[in-house]
């Protein structure tokens, strides 16, 4: 199958299986597996030029809704928090997305600049599991049952308070903000949303337990990613010399292998230990760094 605006030709099962396998263990930790697809979407596609960040947006507008749905009928939908994090990353959104364009159109440039992203976040969830570990913190810990809920306590302009299992977890909703905005700066440049980076920095920088904060962290993508697919759709006129807008085609293969994996990801993942799902995000973030540095530099 040809795929015109990214100027590739390739199997339809290759995307759409891709996409399923990254889906089902990413999600488990709140991340999309978006981060992941764009990698594969250039090294081994052949897809390069800037509008792979919007396709990668709009697989994440397709792919996330399955998975929220799941951590939602499973009573782990922090929704507060999801709204929190959805409005401090918009702004970075729109500022990524011009960023991408204008300063990091070349494939050479931008591999350096997501693997030092990825590197950076790989490098602290590994060293906040190294204190947690020796430490012998209960945050690491495994799941006491498969049936936890979240319960939220209170929320108001200043903080979130929720509950899950046996703990009570604060959360500054000024100071999440801020760093939303961060994020989303980088994710909207990066093409996968700002809420995808927010799970380890979730994790490893607030101590939130992973099995709470995922479904949130995904809701949050999947706002920002169809306000990132429309901001990237209306510069596309503007920019004639580019190729911005998405690849409605390949997304689509791409965001109905995700709405597979998601779900099946969602269902499983309260039956997987905390630290072994933070381990695999530690894991995947550096070996994608490593590769996107080894490749540019």
């Amino acid at each position: 199958m040809f795929f015109p605006t990214a100027g590739i030709e390739c199997s339809p099962l290759l995307p759409f299986c891709a996409a399923l396998g990254v889906s089902f263990f990413t999600s488990m930790g709140g991340v999309s597996g978006a981060f992941l697809l764009l990698p594969f979407q250039m090294s081994v596609l052949g897809y390069t030029n800037p509008s792979v960040s919007a396709t990668n947006q709009f697989f994440n507008v397709l792919a996330c809704p399955a998975g929220v749905w799941r951590y939602w009928r499973e009573g782990r939908l922090l929704w507060p928090l999801a709204l929190v994090i959805a409005a401090g990353t918009l702004p970075g959104v729109f500022i990524g997305a011009l960023i991408r364009i204008h300063l990091l159109p070349d494939p050479k440039t931008f591999k350096i600049f997501a693997g030092l992203v990825l590197l950076y976040i790989g490098l602290r969830m590994l060293r906040d599991l190294w204190r947690a570990r020796r430490a012998g913190q209960a945050a690491v810990k495994n799941p006491s049952s498969g049936t936890s809920i979240c319960r939220i306590l209170s929320w108001n302009r200043h903080h979130l308070l929720f509950g899950y299992e046996e703990q009570e977890y604060r959360v500054s909703c000024k100071g999440l903000a801020l760093l939303s905005l961060v994020v989303g700066l980088v994710g909207g440049a990066y093409g996968i949303g700002g809420g995808a980076i927010m799970a380890p920095f979730l994790v490893s920088m607030l101590g939130l337990p992973v099995h709470a904060v995922a479904g949130a962290a995904l809701s949050a993508t999947f706002l920002t990613s169809v306000a990132g697919v429309v901001f990237y759709s209306l510069l596309a006129p503007l920019h004639s010399g580019l190729t911005v807008a998405p690849d409605w085609r390949l997304g689509l293969l791409l965001g109905l292998g995700g709405m597979c994996g998601m779900y099946l990801g969602a269902r499983c993942q309260k039956f997987v230990p905390a630290r072994y799902i933070k381990y695999m995000l530690a894991a995947i973030l550096l070996f994608t760094a490593w590769r996107y540095l080894g490749q540019a530099l």
